[in-house]
């Protein structure tokens, strides 16, 4: 299963357009296959980016693969925001950024359903950023790229 934050979607739009339609059919494949996921605040996110994309309107008719927390989900939030340095992080990001922030939602279903993430944000040293988290954590991380290799796939 893959979690994907809202910059890799952006990114898999983006790059990969409807005129790659191997690439797609591999990926509407996992999405009816149920592998691929994403959180509620990821969707509030692409939505509140105020355009029109093809990603925003691709999320709105998907908005089923856009879940809410679990109650494992949110225990496991808990301890993401009990580590000082990430709880600091976390806030300073989202009050820099307003509006939803999906960050800690995307680990943490990633944690509980023993996932992958799927993001464009890189690891810094003593960051917060979300594969900072995850290594913490465990949870496996990798960028859009990442993904294409672990699925294997070759175009």
């Amino acid at each position: 299963m893959y979690i994907f934050d809202t910059n890799s979607f952006r990114e898999l739009f983006r790059f990969y357009p409807r005129r790659f339609p191997q690439l797609w059919k591999h990926f509407d494949e996992l999405v009816s296959q149920g592998e691929i996921f994403s959180v509620r605040e990821v969707l509030k996110e692409m939505q509140a980016s105020g355009t029109d994309h093809l990603d925003t309107q691709w999320a709105i008719q998907n908005k089923d693969l856009f879940r809410e927390p679990s109650v494992a989900e949110a225990l496991f939030l808990r301890e993401i925001y009990g580590i000082d340095h990430f709880q600091q992080g976390l806030e300073r990001k989202k009050l820099l950024k307003g509006g939803p922030f999906a960050d800690p939602f995307i680990i943490a279903r990633a944690k509980v359903h023993n996932g992958t993430v799927v993001t464009e944000e890189k690891e810094k040293a003593n960051g917060t950023k979300i594969p900072n988290i995850c290594k913490h954590f465990g949870v496996p991380c990798t960028n859009l790229e990442g993904f294409m290799e672990l699925e294997e796939w070759e175009f």
